[in-house]
Order: structure tokens, then C-alpha cells, then sequence
């Protein structure tokens, strides 16, 4: 008899495994990251992670390749939105939201170090910037056009500037003890309304 398998467990599995070797990846490196400590942090066998993922690599890759797939989530929900600019902020909350557990701050750092050894990796890196640039972009545009923010910026250079403040978040995050995410995204709201909110007419 066929094993027929659950297409939703077998994905909440993989994205669990996905999670907790995120977690591990941040705190201790790809490198020095055994594929016995990623089975204990899942509550997997070391068979079961193989049947999910060929390698070590290949998990790694996962977490970005799963990031891209999410990012493009929120950027059809922010698209389908009639308040271009509240959709703006709302993509930014969505983005830093993993540092509601600061830990994954770290992972920035990481995915730097491998992606310059790794050009696929890279390339996986440059795509999903290109993507949610193009969205944000967007977005901004739109904002513009229905005079919610300065259209002076060009859309793409305020895209991207947005992109890197988000960023920079993970990067304190994996280097400042007692990270405060709720404290620090308020900041950031706050900066980015006062860099394109357009003056009241």
C-alpha cells in the first residue's frame, strides 16, 4: 500500500525544521551548526531532516528561499491595499517581525559571512531584494500619486533606503544585548513618516 502524504503537515514539518534551524544558525554559525544539534532544536530524527532536506547547505538555503516566498506574500496583500502608504508600514512591521525573538538577529550576520563564499546564495540574497524593492517601489509610487507621501524621492531610492533601515535592524539586533523590537520598530515608523510623509496641503 501507498503512504499517501499530507501536503499541509508535510509543509508545517518543513517549515518547523526550517524555524528551529534558524535559531541554531544564529547562535552558533553555519559552520560550528552540527546536523545533530538542527534534529534536537526540530525533535526530528536525523532520517526525517534527510528526507526534508538533502544537506546542511540546503537548509540554510531554505530559511532565504522561504523568506523570498513570504516577502512575496506580503507584498501581494500590501499591493491589493487601497492605503498605499499604511501598506508601506505594514510590510516593514512584517519584515522585522522575526526579531519579536532578537536571537535571529544574529542570522544577519551569518548569511553575510556565507554569501560571500556562496554565490548562490547570493544570487537567492540579490533576488530577494529585487523583489521587495520592485514591490515597495510600488507602493511608494502610489503613495505619491495619491499625495500620502513626498514624490520628490524617486520611488526605487526610497525603496531601497526603506530595505536598509530594515535590515539594520537585524544587524543591532544580533549585536545589541536587550534588544527591544516593539521600542525600536516605533523608531522606525517614526523615521520613515518624517523622511516621506509629504507635508499637509
Amino acid at each position: 500500500m501507498v503512504r499517501t502524504v499530507d501536503p499541509v503537515k508535510h509543509e508545517a514539518k518543513r517549515l518547523r525544521i526550517l524555524e528551529a534551524a534558524a535559531g541554531c544558525f544564529a547562535r552558533k554559525g553555519f559552520e560550528s551548526t552540527t546536523t545533530a544539534q538542527l534534529c534536537a532544536a526540530a525533535g526530528i530524527s536525523s532520517g526525517s531532516l534527510f528526507h526534508y532536506f538533502p544537506s546542511k547547505r540546503s537548509i540554510f538555503l531554505g530559511i532565504f528561499q522561504q523568506d523570498g516566498r513570504e516577502t512575496a506574500e506580503r507584498l501581494t496583500i500590501a499591493l491589493g491595499s487601497d492605503d498605499s502608504w499604511g501598506a508601506v508600514l505594514a510590510l516593514v512591521d512584517g519584515i522585522v517581525s522575526p526579531l519579536a525573538e532578537p536571537e535571529l538577529g544574529g542570522l544577519a550576520l551569518e548569511v553575510a559571512a556565507q554569501a560571500s563564499r556562496d554565490p548562490e546564495l547570493a544570487e537567492l540574497l540579490v533576488r530577494n531584494d529585487r523583489q521587495l524593492h520592485e514591490g515597495l517601489a510600488v507602493l511608494l509610487e502610489r503613495a505619491a500619486a495619491k499625495g500620502q507621501i513626498d514624490g520628490e524621492i524617486p520611488a526605487r531610492t526610497a525603496a531601497v533606503w526603506i530595505a536598509t533601515l530594515a535590515d539594520s535592524m537585524f544587524s543591532r539586533a544580533g549585536q545589541e544585548p536587550g534588544f527591544d523590537l516593539v521600542a525600536e520598530n516605533r523608531i522606525l515608523r517614526l523615521l520613515l513618516t518624517r523622511f516621506l510623509r509629504a507635508e499637509p496641503r
